[in-house]
């Protein structure tokens, strides 16, 4: 272990789905208390708090969810990132132990979506602009259905049909990734949804934004994760047990879109990941040849399959070939989205990115269960968000 290292020592999620007798702070809470529980620490220890949301995010929340867990003076981020919010408040959390302001951190990730509607719309007593305004892309002209979409189903609709038309992938390879998820959903009692579905009835469902069908999409819903971070120093003085659980962070990297002219008008889901990818495993000293399992941000079918290749799970234009070889299934070479993913666990948007460090760690302790990955070391967990961030980590189990 270098000096440098961060760890995870605590981890918790709260089931995803919709929780009408609760508010965005009864959330957190639950899964800010889970996870210092799970550390074997209380919120006096802790020196700083980041908190991630994202459409609730202008009413200081990181304040509010102290008033709940414990007021004690320590520095608060309120972090917006997108999609990315919750993996970008890990980071916070990160750079303040790596800067030595502190040794001890916490990042808690919250979303209260509930029946919002897909992705990229309307949310009730919003308008479409508040979220992209003067429905632009950037900073160069009205786009919404002239040059592109900020919707989220055409964004990943589109970019799904250019790497299809590209690499001869079919309509059938895309829907076997939402097959996939939703088989390995069944098996985690944390994920929204928990059904199977056959191919026949994937391909045969209502199309939302072709090729994607509706159990190709990921749902909105509500829901909270957390973990506690701390140095390599600290951890060294903590309690055996506490240490044989621990998850090494061996890489984490934020990036965000390069000039590239179709990005332009319409977001690149593509390049940005493919150097966040590219950062980590450097950084990491691993290629993707060495993972046990990858979270990938599956808000889409299509997102997904696109993924494997931006993440060099596969040969560059392969990733039809890998979903077909079964290598991405719970018991195949490169496990992905053994939770269920995002098309059947939920995405509450805050929550999404601490969720996904959640599964992986939660793995590498060997601790998940009917749906555990036998022998998993080490594990990468990514997500996107528009416009525009992506974010990856790299873990390791304790050795």
């Amino acid at each position: 272990m270098s000096s440098g290292d961060i760890w995870i020592i605590g981890a918790s999620m709260t089931p995803f789905g919709r929780f009408a007798d609760q508010d965005l702070i009864d959330l957190a809470s639950t899964a800010a208390m889970d996870a210092l529980k799970d550390a074997q620490t209380t919120m006096d220890q802790v020196g700083v708090l980041a908190m991630g949301n994202v459409y609730e995010a202008n009413s200081h929340n990181g304040q509010r969810l102290q008033k709940q867990i414990g007021q004690t003076g320590i520095p608060v981020f309120n972090v917006v990132n997108a999609c990315a919010t919750g993996a970008t408040a890990v980071r916070v959390a990160m750079m303040a132990i790596a800067s030595g302001e502190t040794d001890l951190g916490l990042a808690v990730g919250v979303e209260k979506m509930g029946k919002m509607g897909l992705l990229g719309g309307a949310r009730k007593g919003r308008t479409k602009t508040e979220f992209t305004p003067n429905g632009r892309y950037g900073a160069v002209m009205k786009t919404e259905g002239i040059l592109g979409t900020s919707l989220m189903p055409g964004v990943f609709a589109q970019a799904g049909t250019e790497y299809a038309l590209r690499h001869g992938v079919s309509a059938e390879q895309f829907a076997k990734v939402a097959q996939k998820n939703h088989a390995h959903s069944v098996l985690n009692p944390l994920a929204q949804y928990r059904k199977e579905f056959s191919l026949a009835e994937i391909l045969n469902a209502e199309t939302i934004s072709y090729p994607n069908t509706l159990p190709m999409c990921c749902p909105t819903g509500d829901g909270a994760s957390a973990v506690v971070l701390v140095s390599d120093a600290r951890l060294r003085t903590l309690d055996p047990d506490v240490r044989r659980r621990a998850v090494k962070i061996s890489a984490s990297v934020l990036t965000s879109d390069p000039w590239t002219e179709s990005d332009q008008v319409q977001a690149d889901i593509n390049t940005l990941t493919r150097l966040a990818a590219d950062q980590a495993y450097e950084k990491a000293g691993i290629g993707p040849e060495d993972l046990d399992l990858v979270e990938l941000h599956d808000c889409f079918a299509t997102a997904e399959l696109l993924h494997y290749d931006n993440l060099r799970l596969c040969e560059p234009g392969g990733a039809g070939d890998f979903i077909d070889s079964g290598a991405p299934w719970r018991g195949g070479t490169t496990p992905v989205n053994v939770s269920g993913g995002l098309l059947s666990k939920g995405h509450p948007l805050g929550a999404t990115g601490i969720a996904n460090l959640y599964e992986v760690a939660t793995h590498l302790r060997g601790e998940a269960g009917d749906r555990q990955v036998e022998g998993a070391k080490v594990g990468l967990t990514h997500v996107v968000g528009l416009a525009s961030a992506c974010a990856v980590h790299i873990l390791e189990a304790a050795s």
